[in-house]
């Protein structure tokens, strides 16, 4: 077999969605992909932590107190170094500009926690998809891992799954069963799908 995709995951924060990548990864469900780095916007991120228990090498490029271009020329070289083949955004907080996007057609992934397009966008993330699927009123709701394009939530749908909204809860609870029954089944699979189809498109050359 080919050597396998080499995938960086972007991180912000705790990285629940990292540990199931991670996890995924040691049982054999990501065979066409390897997670060689680790990259936070953040140096505080508990994901780094996590990236280190597994014994994946980890990265800073900070994004206070510097410039959009600053931030990306950093996060480009450390890609570079590591020789990156595709990224996953795991809890990414930073919007990338459309000039970074362009340069990795089709090899960015990004999970949201809803059923797109529906609580997407600019300003949704974190508790603040839940908060607003219980303030509406859906009676289901769910994760979308897609592709990253220059639109926030805007690139093309790998893939979904549903999660029901129960009586009496709260964002709290409501983003952890997502993240269980949705979130952390959906990132790896879709993470297997675009290295497969890079190892592929290596043995077609």
């Amino acid at each position: 077999m080919l050597s396998p995709a080499r995938i960086a995951v972007l991180v912000s924060g705790g990285g629940t969605n990292l540990e199931a990548l991670l996890k995924a990864q040691e049982s054999g469900k990501i065979p066409h992909g390897e997670i060689v780095l680790v990259v936070s916007d953040n140096p505080e991120a508990y994901a780094l932590t996590r990236a280190a228990n597994h014994g994946v090498p980890g990265a800073v490029a900070a994004k206070r107190g510097v410039s959009q271009a600053e931030f990306e020329s950093a996060l480009s070289a450390k890609l570079a170094e590591s020789r990156v083949d595709m990224i996953v955004l795991a809890g990414f907080l930073s919007i990338l500009s459309a000039g970074f996007v362009q340069k990795w057609p089709d090899r960015i992934l990004n999970i949201h926690p809803s059923l797109i397009p529906s609580f997407c966008g600019r300003g949704f993330y974190g508790l603040k998809v839940h908060e607003a699927a219980l303030a509406k009123g859906v009676k289901v709701t769910g994760a979308t891992v897609h592709l990253v394009n220059e639109i926030p939530d805007g690139g093309r749908i790998l893939l979904q799954k549903a999660v029901e909204v129960l009586p009496g809860d709260t964002p709290e609870v409501l983003q952890r069963r997502v993240m269980e029954q949705a979130e952390w089944i959906l990132l790896p699979q879709a993470a297997e799908l675009v290295a497969a189809e890079i190892v592929n498109g290596r043995e077609q050359a």
